[in-house]
């Protein structure tokens, strides 16, 4: 069986839940602070097309590779500036770097 995935890339939906829980914001104001973060209609959250618009402008990471492109933990440190949030993962990363 092969599993599937994005590859580890965070989607409008996981960014708008860690706002929710993160930030203790209801759905909706979730929904509008990430939408307004990324520069999109809470609308376009859920368009495919817009997001990768928004995340190829933003350097936020896309799915498929792109030349000079950030990905990996680049990217995700990239969401927590926009977001003004922290990740734990990023935390870990930095921790380890400082060794």
């Amino acid at each position: 069986m092969a599993a599937s995935g994005i590859g580890g890339m965070r989607a409008a939906g996981d960014l708008v839940a860690r706002m929710e829980l993160s930030k203790n914001m209801r759905l909706d104001d979730a929904k509008r602070y990430v939408a307004k973060k990324l520069g999109v209609d809470p609308f376009d959250l859920s368009d495919v097309y817009m997001m990768r618009e928004a995340r190829e402008k933003l350097d936020i990471g896309v799915v498929t590779a792109m030349p000079n492109a950030s990905r990996g933990i680049q990217s995700k440190m990239k969401i927590e500036d926009l977001l003004d949030i922290r990740i734990n993962c990023c935390d870990n990363y930095r921790a380890r770097m400082k060794r």
